[in-house]
């Protein structure tokens, strides 16, 4: 583990909570084995570390043009690209083995391992942690992340004459862990289907997939 400590950054007092961050559920249905509660705990943490972040890094921006920025960073896809910067799809412990190169799961164990770091030195180090394996992914642009809600509703404002209605198809998952499903539909403009760990999230997500749909029509603008 003192390879993967390197990479991390972080010494760990208590091994014990990175190996439980690194094992799934497949290996161990103990709760206290499994990585399902660090899951739960790392997700809030990095909500609450990334918006911390945020708040430093650009004073001069309103809640607005934040609020997008974090949606953004903690998704699924970007929490899975840090794990995968971090090497952890080498260390995961799942069942079969290619589980470890799993979107999600590459996702959770990043939250898990967040909030093992929480756990084991403190919520100051956890956002320290974060601070330092996500700011580069806020630093690839310097242009505010777009709102795909805000876009799509703009696009269908001034090409279709209508509004974008969203309905909550379905709910998957454990309730420390569920996985929701949006539809979004624009009168004549098609619809789309997203997913995400929150039911905005999910709008979120069907709208990116609608605007794909709308911009090779109509063109981005």
């Amino acid at each position: 583990m003192q390879k993967l400590e390197d990479i991390l950054g972080y010494t760990f007092k208590n091994k014990d909570l990175l190996k439980q961050a690194l094992t799934h559920s497949s290996i161990s249905g103990d709760v206290g084995k499994n990585y399902e509660r660090l899951e739960f705990l790392g997700d809030r943490v990095l909500g609450v570390a990334m918006a911390h972040l945020l708040y430093f890094t650009f004073l001069t921006e309103p809640e607005g043009a934040l609020s997008p920025r974090l949606v953004k960073l903690v998704r699924k896809e970007t929490v899975a690209e840090v794990g995968t910067e971090l090497k952890l799809h080498e260390y995961i412990k799942a069942t079969p083995e290619n589980l470890a190169s799993n979107e999600n799961v590459l996702c959770d164990v990043t939250e898990a391992v967040i909030g093992a770091v929480c756990l084991d030195g403190g919520f100051e180090t956890a956002i320290d942690f974060v601070d330092r394996h996500f700011k580069k992914h806020i630093e690839k642009s310097a242009e505010p992340a777009r709102d795909d809600k805000t876009v799509l509703q703009e696009m269908a404002h001034k090409f279709l004459k209508a509004h974008p209605v969203y309905e909550m198809l379905k709910k998957e998952g454990s309730e420390h862990e569920p996985t929701f499903y949006v539809k979004v539909s624009i009168n004549n403009g098609g619809s789309a289907i997203g997913q995400g760990k929150s039911k905005k999230a999910a709008e979120q997500a069907a709208a990116a997939e609608l605007l794909k749909i709308l911009d090779a029509k109509y063109g981005k603008k």
